[in-house]
């Protein structure tokens, strides 16, 4: 079965093919990052993930975006990128 996943934010007229990262087979050992977007209450989502994977043992870094009206600045990406191998993104409403 195929996918197509569009990018709303994308400018270009075309859409780029990539393949999907692999999951891990297992969390131990690995740091995930919980990313809000500053949108009402996602930071309460965000609040028992994190609760229920600290009790798992699992390292925890949390990061929020200066606006969910906006993609998130380049240096914050790569700053995720850098520290975490997986990334929980919080949406709310």
């Amino acid at each position: 079965m195929t996918h197509i996943l569009l990018d709303p934010t994308a400018e270009l007229p075309e859409t780029a093919v990539r393949s999907r990262t692999a999951r891990p087979k297992a969390l131990d050992g690995l740091t995930v990052g919980l990313l809000d977007i500053s949108k009402a209450r996602g930071n309460v989502f965000l609040d028992e993930v994190e609760t229920l994977l600290t009790r798992k043992g699992l390292k925890v870094n949390r990061y929020t975006k200066p606006t969910f009206a906006r993609v998130a600045p380049t240096d914050l990406k790569q700053r995720i990128s850098m520290e975490c191998n997986l990334v929980i993104e919080a949406l709310a409403d």
